[in-house]
């Protein structure tokens, strides 16, 4: 028998803990809408207070910066993951189930918010900026995140369910994929994202490459124009490198720290060069990054007017830009820049910006179409796979924080091997389940 002592129940209305739980829930969830849309630069707690029908005043009793709201954000995103996760490992013992079920769940979270049956989820764009404590929190998080998708694929190796493969490598991969469905999914009609998610997930199961035998690639042919220094007194090529080094330090920094956690000055001093020199060349931190889009922009578009002009079959063609592009990231010619600074541009630079990144993965679209025309591309959807590529590639710009990489090339074909090869193995390599002490 209940009596007054026993005090609310917890799904109670006058339950305080219940209803202060809720709010938060509702201000995290509108919170991670506008960051997602608006990006964390632009959108402001007053913004947000607005938008819930809050006083400022009022959303100070839940959370006192901007920051701190990223912050928590991030945290209850992933820990929506790690308990998705959990979920998943209690209800499928298939490695290959687990990681089907935990990709086209994140299709149906974002479905899921558009149509208001569920909150909103931050996209992981800027950890980058977050500092000291609240930074290694979240990174821990993500980094146990990685290790259940890569166990996955590890068990599923080991079970004869999943093609041998590099782990680190295809786990980023996938990763980088999802991340990349906050910058496309929203240009497709809500009641098609059910198909999208099987259709993605399709690929990755399957890869590109038509044959039943494995996609060995080639050796690589298209090569990234090569950087000329200057002869003698040449003024405007003297300007022209500096810039040059002004981009890709830029470009490392943005990366490495995101743009709220990047210093002009300290990018002055990494240069060794002084203020009044650096600020000759740049105005501000918002046109450094826009010039590190556009130099990155002109080098992925280079590789990609080279492939047009290329012999070979369309998967090749794919091949080529794919491992190009890797290269030119991280090698002496890069950094180039991730698009988790997206967001900290103006509208304006940033319809820009991703105009020019549309009409380059609409190259991979092309040589799609071009692969299944001439019988080296499964049949599939051009734009999804394309979305999911240019995902990857993103995500490929911090492989040196995920594993060794001693051969540039080696790692980039380790990289996209799931997307021409998947993750279900072919008929010519099949294999019988392996014992876990043989592992």
């Amino acid at each position: 028998m209940s009596t007054l002592s026993d005090g609310p129940r917890q799904g109670s209305p006058f339950n305080r803990t219940a209803q202060h739980d809720a709010k938060r829930a509702a201000i995290l969830s509108q919170a991670a809408q506008l960051f997602n849309s608006k990006g964390s630069r632009a959108t402001t707690l007053r913004d947000i207070a607005e938008s819930l029908g809050l006083t400022k005043t009022s959303l100070y009793y839940y959370v006192k910066t901007k920051e701190e709201l990223i912050f928590q954000c991030y945290l209850a995103t992933l820990d929506h993951h790690l308990q998705s996760m959990a979920d998943i490992e209690r209800r499928f013992s298939s490695p290959l189930e687990r990681a089907r079920q935990f990709f086209l769940l994140q299709f149906e979270n974002w479905l899921a918010a558009q149509e208001n049956r569920g909150p909103h989820y931050a996209a992981l764009l800027e950890i980058a900026s977050l500092q000291g404590t609240r930074r290694e929190e979240v990174e821990a998080r993500y980094i146990s995140m990685f290790k259940h998708l890569r166990g996955y694929l590890s068990d599923g190796i080991t079970a004869g369910e999943i093609r041998p493969c590099e782990t680190i490598a295809a786990t980023r991969a996938i990763l980088g994929s999802l991340d990349w469905i906050f910058f496309w999914l929203h240009s497709l009609p809500r009641d098609t994202v059910g198909h999208v998610a099987l259709a993605a997930w399709d690929l990755l199961a399957h890869g590109l490459h038509s044959g039943d035998d494995t996609y060995r690639p080639a050796s690589l042919t298209v090569s990234v124009t090569p950087e000329s220094y200057t002869r003698g007194f040449d003024r405007d090529e003297q300007n022209r490198l500096k810039q040059q080094a002004f981009y890709k330090t830029g470009t490392w920094f943005f990366n490495k720290k995101g743009f709220n956690g990047t210093s002009l000055d300290e990018i002055a001093e990494q240069l060794s060069v002084s203020k009044g020199a650096f600020y000759y060349h740049i105005r501000n931190k918002e046109d450094l990054l826009f010039n590190c889009y556009t130099y990155s922009l002109d080098i992925t578009e280079d590789i990609h007017d080279q492939a047009v002009q290329m012999q070979g079959s369309g998967l090749h063609k794919i091949d080529q830009v794919c491992r190009q592009i890797f290269h030119a990231q991280n090698s002496e010619r890069g950094p180039l820049i991730r698009y988790s600074t997206i967001t900290a541009l103006p509208m304006a630079r940033r319809k820009q910006v991703l105009a020019r990144t549309e009409a380059a993965n609409q190259c991979f679209g092309d040589f799609i179409r071009e692969g299944i025309k001439d019988g080296s591309v499964r049949t599939i959807e051009p734009f999804i796979a394309q979305q999911l590529i240019a995902g990857a590639i993103n995500a490929s710009m911090d492989i040196k924080l995920w594993r060794r990489v001693d051969d540039l090339d080696t790692v980039a074909i380790d990289y996209f091997d799931l997307f021409f090869n998947g993750l279900i193995p072919r008929p010519d390599e099949a294999l019988p389940p392996r014992n876990k002490a043989e592992s």
